[in-house]
């Protein structure tokens, strides 16, 4: 299983601080050349690589950390996401729910990436908090993953709990993407939670 995370900012740096802590390889890309980034990616940490946007979308999980306006830019880096699973990180904070035609915004990603699986997921957490090491008191950090396939749920929860978290399933994207989504100027009742599981 290959992983890369698309998106080089503040929550992409945080998210590749996870994959570095658990020495899972992971490949980072943005728009702009790999170079430019290569002493951030290298800073983190060996397992972090960074590619061109063409080579990293060939992954077989993507995690989207873009802003949420730059998905489509994303999406057309191929011609169908058939095979792959998405994880939306974005959060479309101050978009107008008019302008997601009333959906919830991870059902507009969905939309996008053409035949791909998508989880909503890892975009509650501010950077960081999502970058320190999940294991809090005895306990594991909460991730919430929202999707329609439960089957592509399942292999992200299964990702989540190998880099160190907790993964709880809100439901699917009308549901529990609202609660962990952004609808206009309000965010849903999950975003910003730091919640601890103790098995």
């Amino acid at each position: 299983m290959s992983y890369a995370i698309i998106g080089f900012g503040k929550i992409g740096q945080a998210l590749a601080k996870t994959f570095a802590r658990t020495g899972i390889e992971v490949s980072v890309a943005t728009t702009r050349d790999p170079e430019s980034f290569a002493s951030d990616a290298a800073a983190i940490g060996p397992t972090i690589i960074p590619k061109t946007l063409a080579e990293a979308v060939k992954a077989d999980i993507i995690f989207l950390a873009v802003r949420f306006e730059a998905h489509p830019d994303v999406a057309k880096a191929l011609p169908t996401w058939q095979g792959k699973t998405i994880v939306d990180m974005t959060n479309a904070y101050g978009v107008p729910p008019e302008e997601l035609g009333g959906q919830p915004s991870a059902k507009v990603v969905a939309q996008a990436f053409t035949g791909g699986r998508l989880v909503k997921g890892f975009n509650h957490l501010i950077a960081a908090v999502l970058e320190q090491d999940p294991a809090v008191h005895g306990g594991r950090r909460v991730v919430f993953l929202a999707s329609d396939d439960d089957a592509a749920a399942a292999e992200i929860g299964a990702l989540a709990e190998n880099l160190g978290f907790s993964p709880i399933n809100p439901g699917g994207l009308s549901e529990g993407g609202l609660l962990v989504g952004a609808r206009g100027n309000s965010w849903g009742q999950l975003i910003f939670k730091d919640l601890i599981k103790f098995d």
